[in-house]
């Protein structure tokens, strides 16, 4: 989740201003005494909400009033502000605007009404001398023209001393009141408006006055009823306010486009039936990433011409770049090159938490390849699948994206001979907060290194730890690059177990704090020891408290704050050698924690596995639920039990128009979906000359919270699942971020791989698997298939994956290849025949560079899964 963040929105607007001067408008502009007021909060007995700064102190109420420090120094006035976003003028509409200032021991304040972006037009402002006695300024204006969304600033910097500022009574009267907001939610019957699979749950949700249950018309392209039922009345449902019916068609399986629901007099957005519905969904979230790349020209011939961009922070004016950058003044006395890895979210700032994360989802979603029966054995995730300029060089695309990351967060490791060696700087950003739109090119600020912590550090451990076993086919060399630092980096992190981000370190980049790394001590433990195989890491991990622990919470089942979840779902899935207990106990947690999630879907009237109250819909909510769509789709792998699955892709239904709103929240995706997320590079809303988000962006989602001056100033008193708007300045409902897509893109993987959704079939074969001897440098092998189905099998193809480096280097009694980790044995023209109750046995030989050589958890015989033993 992406930290609450000051915004200096008004920095390019105050320079104009500097130049050019303000204006008060006609200084006798008559204003009734009963004008509606346009402000909200201005005298503060409601706390800080909506009002915002940036370059000050915290804001917070004394006596009433709104106070913030604001330091000494600043060259310029609007080097520190306090506003309000969302502020309604009509053109031609005369307006007063007032408020009392003070400022010990005494300063100048320029208050300024402007457009809040490029080009930051000034519709009013006024100056005045503040004291420690609070003074009353009142002016009055025409607005020049209509602005459903202006901002007010009052510009508090350019003092030699330090001040404590404090407004009160603030108030702008005039023009019309406001309407209530209302959003357009489209037909009351709400469909995920890309489609359902053939053999998946097909639900959708009513709104409706209506108490008895309705019937219901599923309808082809050509208006023909195909099925027809009954709905089911669920009263108001909690999350939305509003009163619901639902609707299941899930019986109603033949693929076809153009079709609608019609309910209560109202028809649905039209959806299709189709087992290829996602398979398209996959490639997109994963391309905001090469979109979100840092240090890298963008190709418009991969992502849309729109999207063309040169590379950023390299150096080249007016940036300042990334490859040779220094600390905060006092936190060390060497630079370093940190160029590459991904913006992690609307700003150009680069989080190793964040990206830790985000990395892990993208491998994650990978190493998923080796150990799911639906995932093909990778090959949808292979070379030459996405769009990115690595594709063709032999390694599968998604270890090429992942790997652009990878050598960011490497780069960020304090150098050997330096104090804290090993440890990891916590982030990488500019000095101050730069506004609305910024291409990275563009970018002037400083960029600056932050200290190390010890989340950063265990975050790189985890991902390094992932990556010297899944990389290791493919590049030795990197993979025992990542495999060295994420040694060091766990060494560097129980050398100094407490060192902390500091919350109050968020002034031009989000402060990612986080007081608690039990869980990532957990999380790095369990990687490294997958990975290496030792003991001394085994021995940590066990004795971890959250080993036992239920990590699984409601809410969200992990974050960057909170990782515990991944050493699990990581132990339940890849190949290890805990006791047969203890791997039986922790796959049995992962199923307990999705059947509460199956279990809050049925609860909840839109079908999502997230509670209905308003702690659930927080900052970044949509990225939550899909993580815990990600814990229903790995016990659907674990289990082979459907329901698990379909849990999973009911989430998605969510996600894509089945909510409150009737909103798709990925671009691209849906008849009515997001498309001015919060983003300084995709900010089409502002600059029509930039494109918006990509297709497959992920919007943030509801936030209860309204975090954001312009959310609050919206959508007070919403009910959680309606606490979202679709515009840029919403930066705390409709943010983009890397980790919110890499959850997208690892549920997008596994509805992809679904197809039609249809019945899981009961396994026919059975494998013992056996490695009967290993030496320092290899192992030998053998397999035994038995068919235990009733038909023989003619012809036969046993595929599954090592973890690590393992090569096959000889074998007999089958033909044996192997693509990267994946081996593959076919028969012999003598042994091609299994009769029903019939074995065949091969053996193979191999070579590997040390590390575990686990027994495979997924076999397949022809593409189904064998029962191993």
């Amino acid at each position: 989740m992406t930290p609450p963040r000051r915004r200096l929105a008004a920095l390019a607007a105050a320079t104009t201003l500097a130049l050019t001067g303000g204006t008060a408008g006609p200084a006798r502009a008559e204003v009734p005494p009963d004008a509606p007021e346009q402000l909200r909060n201005g005298d503060f007995s409601a706390g800080t909400s909506p009002w915002f700064s940036y370059g000050t102190g915290d804001l917070g109420v004394t006596d009433g009033r709104l106070c913030t420090t604001v330091p000494g120094g600043l060259a310029n006035p609007w080097d520190a502000g306090i506003g309000q976003d969302a502020v309604p003028l009509i053109a031609g509409a005369e307006y007063e605007l007032s408020f009392d200032v003070s400022a010990t021991p005494g300063a100048a304040v320029r208050a300024v009404l402007q457009l809040g972006s490029a080009p930051y037009t000034t519709y009013a402002s006024v100056d005045a001398t503040a004291s420690a006695a609070a003074r009353h300024v009142t002016t009055t204006f025409t607005a020049p023209a209509d602005n459903a969304g202006a901002q007010l600033i009052f510009q508090v910097g350019g003092s030699v001393e330090a001040q404590t500022f404090c407004l009160d009574d603030v108030s702008l009267r005039g023009g019309e009141a406001a309407p209530p907001y209302e959003p357009d939610t489209g037909p009351r019957v709400r469909v995920n408006q890309v489609g359902y699979l053939p053999g998946g749950p097909k639900n959708a949700t009513v709104v409706t006055d209506a108490a008895e249950a309705l019937p219901w018309q599923l309808r082809s392209a050509a208006g023909t009823v195909v099925a027809d039922g009954t709905a089911t009345p669920r009263g108001v449902d909690p999350a939305s306010g509003q009163r619901v019916q639902t609707v299941d068609f899930s019986a109603y399986r033949t693929p076809g486009t153009g079709y609608t629901l019609v309910v209560d007099g109202e028809t649905s957005h039209p959806f299709d039936i189709t087992g290829t519905l996602y398979d398209r969904l996959r490639a997109d979230s994963l391309q905001f990433f090469y979109a979100q790349r840092s240090g890298a020209p963008i190709d418009g011939d991969l992502i849309g011409a729109g999207y063309t961009r040169p590379a950023g922070h390299l150096g080249v004016a007016p940036n300042q770049g990334d490859t040779d950058v220094p600390c905060q003044p006092g936190v060390c006395d060497y630079s370093l090159d940190v160029r590459g890895g991904w913006y992690d979210a609307g700003d150009h700032g680069k989080y190793v938490v964040n990206g830790g994360i985000a990395t892990y989802q993208l491998l994650n979603a990978f190493e998923r390849t080796r150990t799911a029966e639906s995932a093909g054995g990778g090959t949808a995730l292979g070379d030459a699948t996405l769009r990115v300029p690595e594709r063709g060089n032999q390694v599968p695309d998604i270890l090429d994206e992942a790997r652009w990351e990878l050598e960011f967060l490497l780069r960020m490791q304090v150098p050997a001979g330096q104090p804290l060696a090993g440890m990891v700087h916590h982030k990488i950003h500019d000095r101050n907060w730069t506004g609305l739109p910024l291409a990275p090119q563009d970018d002037p600020q400083p960029r600056e290194l932050h200290p190390p912590s010890t989340a950063a550090t265990l975050n790189l451990a985890a991902v390094a730890a992932q990556c010297a076993r899944l990389y290791a086919p493919y590049d030795a060399a990197f993979a025992a690059r990542c495999g060295a630092a994420a040694r060091t980096a766990y060494a560097a992190a129980k050398a100094h177990p407490a060192v902390y981000a500091s919350a109050s370190d968020g002034t031009g980049g989000g402060a990612y704090d986080d007081t608690n790394v039990t869980d990532e001590f957990y999380w790095a433990a369990v990687e490294l020891w997958l990975t290496t195989g030792e003991a001394a890491y085994l021995t940590d991990l066990t004795a971890s408290p959250l080993h036992t622990a239920d990590v699984f919470a409601a809410g969200g089942a992990f974050g960057w704050q909170s990782v515990a979840a991944l050493g699990r779902l990581d132990l339940a899935t890849v190949p290890n050698g805990l006791p047969a207990a203890e791997r039986t106990r922790i796959r049995a947690s992962v199923t307990a924690a999705a059947d509460r999630y199956l279990a809050t879907v049925r609860d909840q009237a839109y079908g999502l596995p997230l509670p209905g109250a308003a702690d659930a819909y927080v900052w970044g909510s949509n990225s939550n639920l899909v993580n815990n769509a990600v814990v229903l789709a790995t016990a659907f792998d674990l289990s082979r039990d459907a329901k698990y699955r379909d849990g999973a892709v009911q989430s998605a239904d969510y996600l894509l128009g089945r909510n409150a709103l009737n909103m798709s929240y990925v671009t691209g995706w849906g008849e009515q979906h997001a498309r001015n997320q919060h983003s300084r590079i995709f900010a089409h809303q502002l600059d029509p000359d930039l494109p918006n988000p990509p297709a497959g962006s992920l919007a943030g989602g509801p936030n209860a919270a309204l975090q954001d001056p312009y959310a609050a100033n919206l959508l007070a008193d919403c009910a959680p699942m309606l606490c979202y708007v679709d515009d840029i300045n919403s930066y705390a409902t409709n943010e983009v971020a890397i980790n919110w897509n890499s959850a997208l893109a690892w549920l997008a993987s596994f509805l992809a791989d679904q197809g039609d959704a249809a019945a899981v079939p009961a396994p026919a074969c059975a494998v013992t698997y056996t490695t009967h001897g290993s030496w320092p440098d290899g192992f030998t092998t053998q397999v035994t298939v038995k068919n235990t189905g009733s038909s023989a099998v003619n012809g036969w193809s046993l595929r599954w994956a090592f973890t690590g480096d393992q090569k096959v280097s000889g074998y007999w009694s089958a033909k044996v290849t192997q693509s990267g980790a994946t081996v593959t044995a076919k028969n012999e023209s003598w042994n091609a025949r299994i009769a029903p109750g019939g074995t065949v046995t091969f053996g193979l030989n191999g070579s590997t560079s040390g590390g575990p050589n686990p027994n495979p958890n997924l076999i397949t015989l022809n593409g189904t899964a064998c029962t191993i033993s």
